[in-house]
């Protein structure tokens, strides 16, 4: 992971098959994801979520927000025999990252790997985030007054078109 190899060149430097360093990077990933998930990206409190908030007021001049979410196709080569999976409306392959950010573009979720050929939307509905979002069991905080008035607002995500929130 740390050189940045192909797998085909690790499995030569190390004489191990092309399946079994495959095999080995997922399981590696898996486990640092698993590990380091909760300590690095974890799920936002009331608190936390308030904060953002603020940051995107006195920054944006935008109330009531508590992040900005999008999706980048990240260009790969065709995997063997994935059909139109990966193919996206770019007419290239890829896999896509699904990011939330707060004011200062500091991840708070992420999604990544999922298909090119699916739309951001989709992404969203499916991933873990976009679930615990549906279901309200992201510790948003409840309507609040927005600057300057008594009138309540709930909060929300900015987002492009590609985005039912």
């Amino acid at each position: 992971l740390a050189t940045g190899d192909s797998l085909k060149t690790i499995s030569f430097s190390y004489r191990l098959g092309h399946t079994t360093v495959y095999n080995i990077v997922i399981e590696t990933c898996s486990i640092i994801s698993q590990k380091l998930m909760p300590e690095v990206m974890a799920m936002p409190t009331m608190e936390i979520w308030k904060e953002i908030a603020n940051e995107f007021w006195s920054t944006w001049n935008f109330p009531n927000c508590i992040g900005a979410i999008d999706g980048k196709h990240i260009v790969i080569q065709a995997p063997p025999k994935s059909g139109s999976q990966f193919f996206n409306y770019k007419k290239t392959f890829s896999v896509v990252l699904l990011a939330l950010v707060d004011a200062q573009y500091n991840f708070i979720a992420v999604d990544i790997g999922s298909y090119g050929k699916n739309s951001d939307g989709g992404i969203l509905a499916h991933s873990k985030f976009g679930k615990a979002l549906d279901e309200g069991k992201l510790n948003i905080p409840d309507d609040t007054e927005l600057p300057g008035t008594t009138n309540k607002a709930p909060f929300v995500i900015v987002g492009d078109e590609g985005f039912p929130l």
